[in-house]
């Protein structure tokens, strides 16, 4: 895959990110064809993601009225996939919220990703030794919202830790309904992180997860983080047979 297939950019920024040990068995029915679930330390993970899009342009130059900042939360797993002599980690969303129907059905159509488009919010403070940020969205009338709160200086993850895993899956798979899967590159440098004092995700997510997923990522989560983020480029999709 060329470098030089750009599809989008933008800048990831204040990514809330509060992950959870689960079940693999969960997850089976939503892993693509030629990928294998990943882990680490023996464990496998999902992870609740809020975070601001900012700066968006297709093809890596075109603006688009009304849609150039938004915010997104998504759930996600992680998977690997042997291509050749490399082994390639990525990520794959099982449901993604933007508060743009244009946006959703653009990811839809392109990628055959699990968009979907409902009323959000968002509060952010990054001044100051204090950190927070909290991530909203609207479903069935009711709110619900993913937060953390960080003190200190932010800083690279420690090589081997659960946050650089978390953090450094730099290929995106989704799977499609006709069969097979999507494959895309997503480049960016990587991220320095707080790790939370607080977090919590708050509402009923069933309607989104279904029930057993939902349950698994209302407890108190493994870990939890707020990352700074940066820019990032996602390149064309590849179908994979």
């Amino acid at each position: 895959m060329s470098e030089g297939r750009v599809f989008l950019s933008a800048a990831w920024r204040d990514l809330v990110m509060l992950n959870y040990a689960v079940d693999p068995t969960l997850l089976h029915r939503h892993v693509p064809a030629g990928t294998e679930l990943d882990s680490f330390g023996g464990n496998t993970y999902v992870s609740m993601v809020g975070f601001r899009f900012l700066n968006t342009k297709l093809l890596g130059t075109l603006p688009i009225p009304f849609h150039v900042d938004f915010l997104e939360v998504n759930l996600r797993f992680y998977v690997r996939r042997k291509a050749g002599a490399e082994e390639r980690r990525g990520v794959v969303f099982i449901s993604e919220i933007v508060p743009r129907s244009a946006i959703a059905a653009t990811a839809r159509l392109v990628y055959g990703e699990n968009y979907i488009s409902l009323p959000m919010k968002h509060d952010v403070k990054m001044g100051g030794f204090n950190v927070t940020a909290e991530y909203q969205w609207k479903l069935g009338g009711q709110w619900c919202s993913l937060s953390a709160e960080a003190t200190g200086r932010s800083e690279l993850p420690v090589s081997g830790s659960l946050e650089q895993f978390i953090t450094e899956h730099y290929w995106g798979y989704s799977k499609q309904s006709a069969g097979g899967c999507v494959e895309y590159r997503v480049t960016h440098e990587p991220w320095q992180v707080w790790t939370a004092s607080s977090a919590a995700l708050a509402g009923d997510c069933s309607a989104l997860y279904g029930a057993e997923l939902a349950s698994a990522v209302t407890k108190q989560p493994d870990s939890a983080f707020i990352a700074k983020g940066s820019p990032v480029i996602v390149h064309k999709g590849t179908k994979l047979r």
